[in-house]
């Protein structure tokens, strides 16, 4: 299987930044692609930044300009660089990686526990 360990979060104020990381063990064979999810109290969890294993990002429209997502394939580690924060941005933060796992070569989806990301002033 497949462990996802997130790390980073916390409190900020408006318009300022964290810088959040996401390190993938386990029986890893390969990781397609990585992305981040987040889901604010009331409110369904939703697309925050996905990228390929080639490098090929995404980001959802309230982000775009403001979060950089990036990846080190030799660590199987990815990265959400959040900048410019806004009190909307208050969320639990996923990490999510797409994964085939040895011996059964299965690919599957795996999820970290969360890490709470509070902007306050």
């Amino acid at each position: 299987q497949v462990q996802l360990v997130e790390s980073g979060g916390g409190l900020v104020q408006p318009g300022g930044s964290l810088r959040l990381s996401c390190a993938a063990s386990g029986s890893i064979f390969s990781i397609y692609g990585m992305g981040w999810y987040r889901q604010a109290p009331g409110k369904q969890r939703e697309l925050v930044a996905a990228i390929t294993s080639g490098g090929t990002t995404n980001y959802a429209d309230s982000v775009k300009g403001r979060f950089t997502i990036s990846r080190d394939n030799a660590k199987n580690t990815v990265y959400l660089q959040m900048n410019s924060l806004k009190l909307e941005d208050t969320a639990v933060y996923y990490c999510n990686a797409e994964a085939k796992v040895v011996p059964t070569l299965r690919v599957r989806d795996y999820w970290g526990q969360g890490t709470q990301v509070t902007v306050s002033s």
